[in-house]
């Protein structure tokens, strides 16, 4: 039994050295070539490789564009991969496309890259470039003339596609925005009718002619007859004389008027007009009918005496509308 457990041991340690031994050879720089062997101007590979722990930092020799006096470097490109079962380990491969144009066997010298443990070396590579083989036995030929190819309009609209899109999206807006600039609808000019500037003494006038017209006191509406009357006046007074009339009594309209140039016979007509008004409004007070005839006739006689000097007017008024 013991035996048995011992050669047990003694294979996985065997196992484990085996595995530590390749893990630890598959680490550090590598060099091939896809092709060995290609003829003058045909393009191979050399690939460059280091696998290492990704946290170490190594050094990747540089190439310039080409190697030797020889091959030239076509292009290259780079890629990196970390193992599958170990993220901790990785692999920067390195593709150089290389090419020749001299026929011969040229070494790809060794590459250093430089480890954490030291400077690790690449094999040397051979690349055998041939000529390509002459069948002298043919007779040689001229160079062929370029080919004639037709160039179809479909041609030239497949390679501009891009600029007649453009063009024909440019026109289509443009016309759209030509019709709707002619097709929309225009909208209504509006003027304005310019009121004549009516002068104060033909407003009032109008005014009192339209009470004149209303018949109050002949319909036994005496007070409202006062009313309407004293109030078109107490308005004339205000914007004529520039007076709070509206808002004073009688006696404070005389007080303010004390100093206008109005005259006695005016202001005999404004009184009578205005005591009797309010007589009429506070002390129910009755005026016969000629008393009622005769306060229209001073309030207009009143405002057609003391209207302002204006200037003409071109309005088609009635001189005298209250009449």
């Amino acid at each position: 039994m013991n035996r048995y457990i011992k050669y047990t041991l003694a294979m996985l340690v065997s196992l484990a050295g085996f595995y530590q031994t390749t893990r630890a050879q598959s680490f550090g720089p590598k060099a091939t070539l896809n092709k060995t062997s290609i003829v003058i101007g045909e393009q191979t590979l050399l690939n460059l490789s280091i696998r290492f722990h990704a946290k170490d930092s190594i050094g990747f020799p540089k190439l310039a564009d080409s190697i030797g006096s020889k091959i030239r470097i076509v292009s290259f490109k780079a890629d990196t991969a970390f193992d599958k079962g170990d993220a901790s380990i990785e692999t920067i491969n390195r593709h150089y496309t290389i090419t020749a144009f001299d026929s011969g066997t040229y070494t790809i010298p060794s590459y250093a890259f430089k480890m954490p443990v030291g400077v690790m070396q690449t094999d040397s590579l051979l690349l055998d470039v041939k000529t390509v083989a002459v069948d002298t036995t043919k007779a040689f030929y001229d160079i062929k003339q370029p080919l004639i190819i037709n160039y179809t309009f479909w041609d030239w609209l497949r390679d501009n596609w891009k600029l007649v899109t453009g063009i024909l999206a440019g026109l289509i807006v443009g016309g759209g925005v030509i019709y709707y600039l002619l097709k929309r609808p225009k909208k209504e000019v509006v003027v304005e009718e310019v009121k004549p500037d009516i002068p104060l003494h033909i407003q009032v006038l109008q005014k009192l002619d339209e009470i004149k017209n209303k018949q109050l006191w002949q319909h036994d509406q005496v007070k409202q007859y006062y009313i309407e009357l004293s109030d078109v006046v107490r308005e004339y007074l205000e914007k004529r004389y520039k007076i709070q009339a509206m808002e004073q009594t009688s006696e404070e309209i005389f007080a303010s008027l004390r100093h206008m140039d109005i005259a006695s016979e005016d202001r005999n007509l404004l009184r009578q007009l205005l005591v009797l008004a309010d007589m009429v409004k506070f002390a129910k007070e009755k005026p016969a009918a000629h008393e009622n005839e005769k306060s229209m006739e001073n309030a207009v006689a009143f405002v057609k005496d003391t209207q302002p000097h204006t200037r003409p007017t071109d309005v088609n008024m009635k001189e005298d509308p209250a009449k």
